[in-house]
């Protein structure tokens, strides 16, 4: 864990507001991007809200430190590459979030500030229900729909036209009297039922299940088959326009009207509310009946209601000032605890994992739970047979929020961490100010050299097509990968393999010959690519390119932390006063450099490869 995401905002130093700054732009952009593209969330929308919240912070604390790649810049991330890009023809921007009551009655000061309204003024708002799936913008020239696309990062979207003209409530013309050209937003989902009846073939076929309904709507609608959209039983409602020619519709609940008329789906669920204490009423209402909804919702949107006010209202970098998501708490539920066990991940963190009885949380079946650390558990003094509350808001793997006991049996012992690795029997550590354990074994523990292997091929390192998590499992439970070196050896040693990797079951002659075509495709990249691939903690992409935009050549840049190594060093100096490096990161680097066993797999692997040097503009 980084030591000084435990600092409050208001003590941080400028120095380390700048380094927290600089690992928030990455990891969100990371989350982002798993959210955005790959329809594959590592954390729950809490906890991603949580990292916004404290980037926003820092920016408002310390303004002259804002990164020109932050969050608040954004709206949500560069399409992928698997379809065709689009420019919207105006912005798709993205609604700053409201957590509390408090939160909703400054947003409507504000409001009213910008309107040079008094507080006894009224003010209008539209609340809907903030649906849970895929934004999409939909646009229609004489009717006709021409174009779908994704929000992307706001100004280039993914088509998708062909996929989304097989969601069934979606018109591909027009009713009535329509502008010549518009811009409709609006949201695709997938509702409960039909998402449970998805994952239950998927089970049968032995598929990966999905997380929850928006993913399943995500991954249908990104799919290059067209077959396979047409077959979920996607829905869509819109709640707005982008680009338009409309002239006569004066407030956001007309445009609803318009919408209907034309022959849109909205939401029934939207209401007008002339007053805060309405907005929050309705909150209210809808989070004691989101349950029964057939969809998901996971809060409420208030926009101001008439179009005059919006505009003169208008816009920050990456949303309206007249709209904001006031979002629900997790969802949560009682369950039994059955066991602990304790996952080791790239760095070696150790993580205790409860195995729950299986329960529905929010329509979604949960049988693990995350206990993050061993302060936790003795915090919460959580145990193996307890009682627990589990909490859920998107979560892939939900948290533990509370032990409630034994409710009248027995309690069992308290849980105590190994003193060894369970995976490698390496001595587990705990280095000051942090409160992760480590397994000390690095790369000769077998669970930390899996993760590294998945890390070293994932999208931003090697970025090596065909060669992801399942299909790495299998080559490491073969014996064919037991390093990265082996990765660039593969192909040459199946030619004289007795049971070459294409008669093995799932692969075959046509993507095995794609995966040695993608691993030969990937001998040359860039030196970041190369220096973010190794997993070196604290060395995410930002620094990796500041790393090899300083160092030019991979020989100049391993010789000089080779020389760092040695803390009186002008080589370690040099490193420390980099912008954006500083003695944790430093460290860092020179104790993965230092480890001899590390310095072998990398010269293991430097005679497969052509490291070319970064341009200076590409970040």
């Amino acid at each position: 864990m980084n030591p000084i995401r435990s600092i409050f905002v208001h003590s941080l130093t400028e120095d380390q507001a700048k380094v927290e700054l600089a690992a928030l732009a990455q990891e969100l952009a990371h989350h982002d991007q798993l959210y955005f593209q790959k329809d594959a969330p590592e954390i729950s929308d809490a906890e991603y809200d949580a990292l916004a919240r404290r980037n926003e912070e820092i920016e408002i604390r310390f303004p002259h430190l804002k990164r020109p790649d932050s969050r608040t810049h954004r709206v949500g991330t560069t399409p992928g590459s698997r379809f065709k890009k689009v420019n919207h023809l105006s912005p798709m921007l993205s609604l700053d979030n409201a957590f509390h009551a408090e939160d909703v009655i400054d947003f409507v000061t504000r409001c009213k500030k910008g309107l040079h309204l008094s507080d006894k003024d009224a003010l209008s708002f539209l609340a809907e229900p903030k649906i849970d799936g895929l934004s999409c913008s939909l646009r229609y020239e004489n009717g006709s729909l021409v174009q779908a696309s994704t929000r992307g990062d706001g100004v280039t979207g993914e088509d998708i036209t062909q996929n989304v003209k097989t969601i069934r409530n979606i018109p591909t013309q027009l009713k009535g009297y329509y502008p010549s050209l518009i811009e409709v937003r609006g949201e695709i989902y997938l509702e409960k039922a039909d998402f449970q009846t998805l994952n239950d073939q998927r089970q049968e076929e032995g598929d990966p299940l999905f997380a929850n309904p928006r993913n399943a709507a995500a991954g249908s609608v990104r799919q290059l088959d067209v077959a396979i959209t047409a077959s979920r039983p996607l829905k869509f409602f819109s709640y707005g326009v982008g680009r338009d020619d409309l002239k006569d519709i004066l407030t956001q609940n007309d445009l609803l009207s318009r919408l209907k008329a034309w022959g849109l789906p909205i939401n029934p669920l939207c209401q007008l509310c002339p007053t805060v204490d309405d907005l929050l009423n309705f909150y209210q209402t809808l989070s004691h009946i989101r349950f029964k909804i057939p969809y998901e919702i996971d809060g409420v949107v208030y926009k101001v209601n008439d179009f005059a006010h919006q505009k003169t209202l208008g816009f920050v970098s990456r949303a309206p000032r007249w709209a904001i998501a006031h979002k629900f708490a997790a969802e949560k539920a009682e369950t039994l605890l059955k066991k602990i066990i304790i996952q080791v991940g790239r760095t070696g963190v150790l993580t205790p994992v409860a195995e729950l009885e299986p329960i529905g949380v929010g329509g979604v079946m949960v049988s693990r739970a995350t206990l993050h650390n061993q302060d936790e558990i003795h915090r919460k003094d959580i145990r193996e047979g307890d009682r627990v509350i589990i909490q859920r808001a998107g979560d892939v793997i939900p948290q533990v929020l509370q032990s409630l006991g034994s409710l009248g049996h027995e309690r069992g012992p308290v849980f105590q961490f190994p003193k060894t690795c369970p995976v490698c029997g390496s001595h587990i550590v705990k280095e000051q100010d942090e409160v992760a354990l480590r397994c000390s074994g690095g790369l000769t523990c077998h669970a930390q050299l899996l993760e590294s292997l998945k890390h070293f091929v994932s999208k931003h390192a090697f970025n090596i097509e065909g060669l992801a998590g399942k299909r790495i499992d299998y080559l490491w439970e073969q014996g064919l990968l037991k390093s990265a070196a082996d990765i660039f050896t593969l192909e040459e040693r199946d030619k004289s393999s007795a049971h070459p990797l294409k008669t093995h079951e799932g692969w075959g002659e046509l993507s095995t010959r794609n995966l040695f075509d993608s691993i030969r495709n990937r001998q040359a990249l860039s030196l970041d690519r190369f220096i973010y691939a190794l997993g070196i903690r604290h060395i995410g992409r930002v620094t990796a390119h500041l790393l090899a935009e300083r160092y030019g050549t991979f020989d100049a840049w391993w010789g000089a932390m080779k020389e760092a190594c040695c803390k009186d060093s002008s080589a370690y100096t040099q490193l420390v006063a980099i912008e954006g490096i500083g003695e944790i990161v430093a460290t860092s680097l020179t104790n993965f450099v230092g480890e001899p066993k590390n310095d072998v797999q990398v010269e293991a692997l430097i005679p497969h490869l052509t490291l070319r040097p970064v341009r200076k503009t590409t970040m």
